[in-house]
Order: structure tokens, then sequence, then C-alpha cells
């Protein structure tokens, strides 16, 4: 059989370069980031805004439209479009910063990731854009008269789409090679009557050069040659040309700030980065280069599109010469095209129903659209440039002071690349599963960089998110090692035990840190504060209250799960490098400390963190007065303990004779902390072993509540909280102040931690895509004989296994028309289920509403939502083997 043409591509293995070099690395949102921020006390928000931007030269990376650029950003192409009605070209996506949205940031603008190979040799996006002026001001007037109790307020709501009267615009790359890129964007007049639409190929060289460093005191430059093609030649990049079909005119400015506007100072330039715009919108000459050299340059067409009709432009980028550059350019397309669909055809073969491919392609497409080259280089930030083209003060507030090693310079999975265009640290666990899937050397790669030496502390400590670094994500890296390890194995036939070697001894480090700062009392009882779940607790969790200590449930879970995961790593590098056995009998033994400590019986204020007469795990608080309470609110902090279990088969002990005879004698010689896991000499399925916090008993107890309907089992997946405290809401009496936890399935009605995220009752794919993770490993070892109620209170028995795909069968559903024809996620948007030009559209929300499973918070967040590609893959694997069962997951 044929290789086909993607994964030899893939195979190439240049990390990010070669096909890999050009991709879509710019971010949708520069503005408003804490890197661009040079204000004195950290005034993200205000310091470049959204009207600054286009006046504004970036410092430390670039946005735009459906662009594309190199791996480190020096040249970048984008689009910007103007309706002939709008005040302003519409060179960025729009949305509300933190400040201004009654839930947060929000984006306000309507696109949609439709396709990408993983190298990017074919991708696809589309934007809709109003022929009417944008309603900037309507947006940000009704937003500011919302409270927090209020839904957001979206751009469908102005009426602005109304009649059809938008554009859709499709742009679309194919690559001829790895550097040879065509491009091609079509715009199609959605409304009854005719419609102006100017279109603007953009292409500039990121500012290097404002900042007084030697190595880039050469200025790159663009050359137009007649109105055909524009030369770029930069001395890190190289020459290229960008071909051009049919443009009214070439525009030249410089990527320079507009000191006058933004600052009330002289300009160093007369054509600065606003140029062009003010140009289109004005028709002046003085803001351009008659010249036609600069450092920002754009094609102008300007079309009048027919009603119901459409129009296209060609364009090829290359460091090739082409006396004819478009003759090939419609078969390169095709074939591209086709490499495209050839290699989805082969990584969706066990799925069946178009739906369900649609579903999952658009979820990989957002993983590969959402890619950021991010640039960060902490110790400049703090102290600033040799040479600033602004006044800088210095600052008063250092954010993330204590990491001036941090030098981050790397592609990178984003969350979402407006509304989170950062990484996260835990949210970059999760996406690499997604990853794996199809391009497994760049989810490795993603899994290794953020363990490097420039990424990590010296003292062992992951960087949370630019907001923060030293905030605490739940430790999750080990986890997500093995299952890419496992996606890896399984998909090319051998596993990269190089790579988890790698990983392994960067994780110790990690390992080591949480040991020794957040297990305070030294007790393996584990703290870390709000760990990405924000407002979970009555209180910020983050918060240091004088004399109160918090141990945490969900933390110790974390903990005894890195322990599973280490141990489990440790193991399978053991089979090829036999002294590793050692590290493997370090978490062994440090997971039943870890065991014997939550699960610790009650005497007097010494206890663990099992509520033996609520059959569940709370976090505990210890007050001043020497009170130790439970703090019984039911949610995924009670459920994470559920996660930190693993199966060990009797095969597999048998090669590490060393690990096992250590094991053995551990437990046979400390019968109090063997007696507090599951039994280790009772074998399940298969000859096999499980370690978990959870016997046989508790863990039927914690699922029964689990898969309670009136507790945490949605229609759509496990919500956060259950659903038992809408009526009875978890009070709680803080120093004089009552505070409260009510099931709010939807947005946040509090500001604890910024209020843009709410983990009080809806649901989230990565926990239940943890959760439903670790019931499998319950099954492996269980096997079908322990059978469970499913839902609890319905009657119906059955195996682990069956009711765990049922779960992440309702999350699937999320996405899927119901037999209503709505999809639950565009839940109260008609348009998004019954209008042709909407209804194939996925939208992968960050989360859902627990009761209608209606999309939330970051609109494009494929990141870890992208997790349903991978659901519908065991779905789809289950079903196959499950005939009869199958049947009932619809």
């Amino acid at each position: 059989m044929t290789e086909l043409a993607e994964k030899i591509r893939l195979n190439l293995r240049k990390d990010n370069k070669g096909w890999k070099r050009w991709g879509p690395y710019l971010s949708e949102r520069q503005w408003g980031t804490v890197r661009e921020d040079y204000s004195v006390y950290g005034s993200t928000w205000d310091y470049v805004s959204h009207d600054m931007a286009r006046s504004w030269a970036y410092r430390w990376g670039e946005d735009g439209i459906g662009g594309v650029s190199d791996n480190k950003q020096f040249l970048c192409i984008a689009f910007s479009f103007w309706n002939h009605q709008d005040k302003i070209v519409k060179e960025r996506l729009y949305g509300l910063a933190g400040s201004e949205g009654n839930h947060g940031e929000d984006v306000k603008e309507l696109y949609y990731y439709l396709d990408s190979t993983p190298t990017h040799s074919y991708m696809k996006m589309l934007y809709k854009y109003p022929h009417n002026e944008f309603p900037y001001k309507k947006i940000i007037d009704e937003n500011s008269k919302r409270s927090r109790k209020d839904p957001e307020f979206e751009i469908l709501q102005t009426g602005i789409f109304d009649n059809n009267e938008y554009f859709d615009i499709f742009i679309e790359y194919a690559k001829a090679d790895e550097s040879d890129m065509l491009i091609k964007v079509t715009a199609h007049n959605r409304g009854k009557k005719a419609a102006p639409l100017t279109i603007l190929p953009t292409i500039w060289f990121r500012n290097t050069w404002s900042w007084g460093y030697e190595n880039f005191k050469q200025r790159p430059i663009l050359t137009g040659i007649a109105n055909s093609q524009i030369e770029a030649n930069h001395h890190l990049v190289g020459k290229y040309k960008f071909y051009i079909e049919d443009a009214d005119e070439l525009i030249f400015c410089e990527n320079e700030t507009n000191m006058e506007r933004v600052f009330g100072k002289p300009n160093n330039t007369m054509y600065v980065k606003d140029g062009i715009s003010n140009y289109v919108i004005t028709g002046k000459d003085k803001y351009v280069n008659p010249n036609r050299i600069g450092s920002k340059a754009a094609a102008k067409f300007t079309k009048k599109i027919p009603a119901e009709g459409s129009v296209s432009i060609r364009l090829r980028f290359s460091q090739n010469k082409h006396s004819k550059p478009f003759t090939d350019f419609d078969e390169i397309f095709a074939l591209r095209l086709q490499d495209a669909e050839d290699f989805y055809a082969e990584v969706q073969k066990n799925i069946q129903g178009e739906e369900l491919k649609k579903i999952q392609r658009q979820a990989f497409a957002g993983m590969m659209w959402n890619k950021q080259f991010y640039y960060y280089n902490i110790n400049e930030w703090i102290n600033g440039d040799p040479k600033m083209p602004f006044e800088f003060k210095g600052r008063a507030y250092q954010r993330n002071h204590t990491w001036k090693h941090a030098y981050m310079a790397n592609i990178l999975s984003m969350p979402d690349k407006w509304e989170y265009p950062w990484f996260a640290a835990w949210d970059l666990a999760f996406h690499t599963l997604t990853l794996a899937r199809i391009d497994p050397d760049f989810a490795k790669r993603q899994l290794a960089v953020i363990l490097r030496e420039y990424y990590m502390h010296p003292n062992g400590q992951l960087p949370a998110y630019e907001w923060n670094f030293s905030d605490v994500n739940p430790p999750v890296h080990a986890w997500a090692t093995w299952k890419v390890y496992e996606i890896d194995k399984k998909n090319n036939g051998k596993g990269d035990i190089l790579f988890l070697e790698k990983v392994f001894h960067k994780l110790l480090m990690n390992f080591t840190w949480w040991v020794n700062q957040k297990d305070e009392e030294g007790n393996n009882i584990f703290g870390g504060g709000f760990l990405g779940l924000d407002n979970i607790g009555v209180f910020d969790r983050n918060t240091q209250i004088p004399g109160v200590k918090l141990e945490q449930a969900d933390a110790t879970g974390w903990m005894a799960m890195y322990t599973l995961n280490m141990l489990r790593i440790a193991c399978e590098i053991s089979l090829e490098r036999p002294v590793y056995q050692d590290m493997a009998s370090k978490f062994f033994e440090h997971f039943l400390h870890i065991a014997g400590a939550i699960n610790k019986p009650i005497k007097g204020n010494d206890l663990g963190l099992w509520d033996e007469g609520d059959q569940f795990y709370y976090d505990k608080l210890h007050a001043p007065n020497g009170e130790t309470i439970f703090m019984k609110i039911r949610s995924y902090v009670g459920l994470i303990p559920l996660c930190a279990v693993e199966v060990l088969n009797e095969e597999t002990l048998a090669k590490l004779p060393d690990f096992k005879r250590r094991l053995e004698w551990v437990l046979n010689n400390r019968p109090d902390l063997a007696s507090l896991i599951s039994r280790w000499h009772e074998p399940g399925k298969g000859e096999t072993h499980l370690l978990s916090l959870l016997r046989g008993h508790r863990m039927k107890m914690v699922v029964k509540r689990m898969f309670d309907e009136a507790e945490f089992l949605s229609d759509y997946g496990l919500r956060s909280l259950s659903k038992c405290h809408d009526e009875h809401p978890y009070k709680f009496n803080m120093q004089g102040e009552m505070l409260s936890v009510k099931y709010t399935p939807a947005e946040s009605d509090l500001s604890i931690m910024g209020g843009n995220s709410n983990w009080r009752g809806p649901i989230w794919f990565p926990i239940n895509y943890l959760i439903i993770d670790a019931m499998l490993k319950f099954y492996e070892y269980y096997g079908d004989d322990f059978e469970i109620e499913y839902p609890t209170n319905s009657g119906n028995i059955m195996s682990i296994k069956d009711a765990t795909m049922m779960v992440a069968q309702r999350l699937i559903n999320i996405f899927m028309m119901n037999k209503t024809n709505q999809r639950p996620a565009m839940t109260g948007v008609d348009r998004f289920d019954n209008d042709p030009y909407f209804k194939d559209l996925y939208l992968f929300y960050e989360y859902f509403n627990g009761d209608n499973g209606a999309g939330l918070g970051a609109a494009h967040q494929c990141g870890w939502t992208g997790l349903v590609a991978d659901l519908i893959d065991a779905v789809s694997e289950y079903s196959a083997v499950s005939t009869d069962l199958s049947k009932s997951l619809v």
C-alpha cells in the first residue's frame, strides 16, 4: 500500500522546521496581553487596547485574521477587510477586554477553523464579516449594562447578521513544498443585494529593530514590483516573493508605532503602522510610501460582490522564482486537499456516521489552528530594552519577577488564540492527547518543552500561565506523558522509550517540588490553592488566611495520581533499562503513604479526607481555634481521588523481579498500608493487580453519587458541582462573613479568579476525560463481574465499561443534532441549528451548561475540549465490538 503523502511529510520529523516552518502561528490577540504591558502597575488590559492595536508596533508577537508566519514569527501574512461602512479596517478580531465583559474577556466575532493537516500542507478557515458597520459601540454599551448574573451579549443579538447581510470569507492555504505556499480567499455575499468588499492580503515583519539589539540592527525590507509582486528580504528568514494576481494596487508603510496617535509625540517615520488602514478609509496618499518600500505592505482588491455571488483572489508566497506563479495553482490546491482527505480518511476509518466525522475533523482543525509562536523573555521584559521607542518608567509591580530565567520562544498549543493567547500548563497537557492522534511528534515536543530549563523553575515548579507563573496547576503532565506514549505506541507499533526517559527525569524535579512545597506538615496531605478549578471552593483557595490551614482532597488525589503515573512510566522504562526498577519502588511506596494519609480513620482531629458518613472526599480546614472542619461541598474536588488508579499485569511484574520483590516486601511488612488500597493478592481480570485510593466499596459509593442525575450526572456529562447544592447550598461562616456555594450551571456570578470561568455546576471536558480514563482502568481490573447501577436509582445494572462509555456518549452529544434538531452546544441560537450557512459549523467551547449543555466561556477554546475527538474514537471502537449496547449510546 502506498504511504499517504501527509504521513511521509510527518515522518520527516523536523520539529517545527521543514513543512512545519510556516504555519498558523500568529496570535488572534496580542493586545491586552501581559507581554505587551509596560505599565508601572500592571494594568495589562488598558496599556494596549484594541483601539490602540492598529497603531502600536508590538514587542513580543503579532496578531491577524487567518494568518501564518514562520516558526519564529519574523515574517507574517494575514488578511484585513473593509466593508466600506466601518471607520477602521478590520485587521484583527474584536472582543471585550477583561474589564469590559460581564464575564471577563470575550471575543465578539464569528469565525471557524474548518480544516488543517498536521504539517499545514492544507488549511481552511471561515470568517463572517457584516455588510454594515461593525457594532463596536453597541457591544460595549450593552455589556456595560449587564451584571455577572446576566448572560453575555453576543454579536448575533445586535442584528448585524439579520437578512444575511454579511460575507462568508473562506481563507485557504496549500503548500507546493516546504517554502512555497499558495493562498486563496473566497468571499461569498450571503445577502440579496450587491455589496462592496475590500480585501487586503497583508505581509509584514515583526518589529525586531526598535529595541536596540545588535543582532537585529539590520532592518528587513519589503519592495513592490508592479502590482503583481512584493519581495521580502530578511537577514534571518531569507528572500521570499509574494505573488499577487490582479491586485488594484500595492500599499506600503512601516511596522512602527504611530507615536503621535498613541503618545502625542512626533513620529519616527512618516508611514507608520496604521498607514494602510488610514489610506484605505480616507484615500489620502500621505499615509503610505509612494516608493513602495517598507516593513508592512498590502495588496488592495476592491470588489463589488453580486447578491448571493462570490469572488476569489489568488496569491502565492514562495522562495522559488515563478515566471507564471498561477499556472499550476488549481492543480496544487486539488492535490493538497486530496492529501488532507486521504489523511483523515485513514484517521477516521473506524468511525461510523458523517456527523461524527465532521465534529472530529473540525476539532482536529481547531487544535492545528490554535498553534502560536509564544515569545516571552521575562528578564528583558522586566528590565526594558536598550532602546525603547516609548517612555518606560520601570515596574513597581514586577509580575513573574521570580522567573527571570524564563525565556520562551516556541510554537505552543494555545487554549484559545484570542481569549487565552498564552500557554497554560495543565491545559497544554490535555491538548497533547488529541494532538498525539494526528501528530505524535508534536504532542511529545509540547510535553518536553514545558519541562525544559528555560520554562521550569530551578526549584522544579512548572510555570502556570503568564498572568502568574507561580500559581499552581494540577500535576497532570506525567499522566499526559503516559497517555501520549500509549497512543503513539498503539498507532505506530513501537513505544518511544527515549521520550519517556527524557521526560521522566524532568518530572522527577517537579514531583520533588510538589512534595517539598505543597505538603506543609510532611504528612502526605497536600494543598495547592485553586489548582485550576477557580471558584470551586467556598472561598478563593489561593487566599492566605491567617491561622487557617486547608488540606485539599483534589491536591492529595492529584499527587496520588502523580505517583502512580510515575510508577507506570518507571516500569515501562525498566523493561529496557532495569535500573529504573528502584524508581518504580520509590513511587509505589510513596503512593501507599498518600493512600494511608487520605484514608486515615477518624481519631480526634487527626483524620484523613474521607467522610465515612457521606461516603465522599472533602477538603478539610483547620481553624485558628483548633477546630477541624470538613468543607462538605460535593464537587470535582471529591472525585479527583477516583483518578488515582493504575493496573499492573503479572506479565510485566515477572519481567521486573527487583520491583516485584520490593513491592511484595512492603505489602507483607506494612499491613497498615496494604489494607488501605485494593487487595493486591486478589488478582483481577487477566491476572492484573490494582493500585487505587478507593477499594471496591468506597469506589462504588463515589460512583453512586457520580452517576446520580440528581447530583453529578447531567445529560451531557459530569457536572463540576452536585446539583444537590441547588436546593441545599453549602454555607460557611468565615470570620463573621457568611459564604455559600450554590449550584450555578452556567457562567459564574462571582469574581473569584476573575469570574470568567465557573466550576460550580458546568461540565468541563478535562475532568470528565480523566474520570473516564480512570473508570476504564477499574474495568481493566474488575472486568464484567463488577457491576454498577447506571444511572443511580434507575434499576439499570451494567459493567463499569458500559456505564463509562455512556458518559462519553453524553459528552459527544453536546455537539450532535438531537431529536428536536438542535445542537446542545448552540442552545438558544436557532440559526446555528437551521441556517445552512451555520449549521455545520462547530464551536468547541471552554465549558458547558450543567443543565442543557450550552457552550460557555471561550467560544473557540478547542484546547482541552478537543478531547471530544478522542472520545469519538473511543466510543466508535467500543460500539464496533458491543453492537447491542451501542444502540443505547445514541
